[in-house]
């Protein structure tokens, strides 16, 4: 079996993120991909960031049409801070040395690799896959592999559609009063108005 596993603060999950996570599947023959929401990031310590649950319900709600996507609250039941490469290790303790996991990421996270905890450790565990964002640098995979060993054979490049929508671009649309039809699902805006989130 093929994993996909997509991390993210998903505060809150847009249209971006779906069709990110389905292009991947689809061009790398995944049989699934899990959204697993970080508790905290350790790289974002600095800001505020909604309650985890919302997150969580909110990716529930945004994949529950496709079958092939999954949602796993393995981040926010960890306490302290979330670190990619104990979430890849627990979810290939669950599904055993037979599954293929593959960590996808987009190149402005990837271009903090070098930053990450135990990186060499992550690549040993996992296959990487980098999605180019608009805005964020063309990834040198090469450089990368100077400064982490077997990073080179480790990952590799998807190109998906590019969409200049983000989760900040959202909160600061529904903090001025505007709309966001249509960059998230509409029952991730329902959710978002019953919970009267982000100053909705």
């Amino acid at each position: 079996m093929k994993i996909g596993l997509l991390g993210g603060t998903f505060d809150p999950i847009h249209i971006a993120h779906l069709i990110v996570a389905e292009e991947v599947r689809m061009k790398a023959g995944l049989d699934r991909v899990i959204f697993i929401p970080a508790r905290h990031p350790w790289l974002k310590a600095d800001r505020e960031i909604t309650d985890p649950l919302h997150r969580l319900a909110m990716v529930k709600l945004a994949i529950a049409s496709n079958p092939h996507f999954e949602a796993s609250p393995a981040e926010i039941e960890r306490p302290g801070p979330t670190y990619t490469v104990d979430t890849v290790e627990a979810m290939r303790r669950e599904f055993g040395p037979r599954a293929e996991i593959f960590f996808i990421a987009g190149s402005d996270a990837l271009a903090d690799m070098p930053r990450w905890k135990d990186p060499a450790r992550l690549v040993a565990l996992c296959r990487i896959i980098g999605v180019s964002r608009p805005g964020s640098p063309v990834i040198d995979v090469a450089a990368l592999g100077s400064v982490i060993p077997g990073v080179c054979g480790c990952v590799s490049m998807i190109d998906v559609p590019q969409m200049d929508i983000s989760s900040t671009m959202i909160r600061e649309r529904l903090r001025e009063g505007r709309s966001i039809r249509y960059l998230v699902p509409e029952t991730v805006e329902n959710y978002i108005r019953e919970h009267r989130l982000y100053s909705f």
